[in-house]
């Protein structure tokens, strides 16, 4: 019933965090019930199910999940709701714009600012300091 409850708050027309969403991507845990499934599907929510035993399907969510918690929530106390989601969406712009990824060669998403080589330093901060990124500033500016 606490789960039945959950996929009601999540599909809330209102303020619920899966509105406009299509897709709900869950492993096999037994929490996600018939009943669970049910309930998104009737607010258009389409519940898709992890095969069993694919391990590297959650890989990239883990890995940016383990990233959010390490460099910015262990960080923090949040406030309230709203101090909460400013912190996530600050640390989700600085992940996609300002941190360096290892998988791509240590470089930024964006290669337009990772290929000046003169000028000089700058940093960008986000959260009050917790998050930083240096960067060149371009001649021009």
């Amino acid at each position: 019933s606490w789960m039945m409850q959950v996929a009601r708050n999540l599909t809330d027309g209102i303020d619920g965090f899966l509105r406009h969403k299509r897709y709900l991507i869950h492993d096999r845990d037994p929490v996600f019930t018939s009943e669970f499934r049910e309930i998104l599907k009737g607010s258009s929510v389409n519940p898709v199910r992890l095969p069993p035993r694919s391990p590297n399907l959650n890989a990239f969510c883990e890995r940016f999940i383990r990233s959010i918690k390490e460099e910015c929530l262990d960080q923090l106390i949040p406030i309230g709701k709203a101090h909460l989601r400013h912190a996530v969406d600050e640390y989700v712009a600085h992940y996609h714009r300002d941190r360096n990824h290892q998988g791509m060669g240590n470089q930024l998403l964006d290669s337009d600012l990772a290929s000046r080589s003169s000028g000089p330093i700058d940093c960008h901060v986000r959260l009050g300091g917790l998050l930083k990124y240096f960067h060149r500033r371009s001649s021009a500016a």
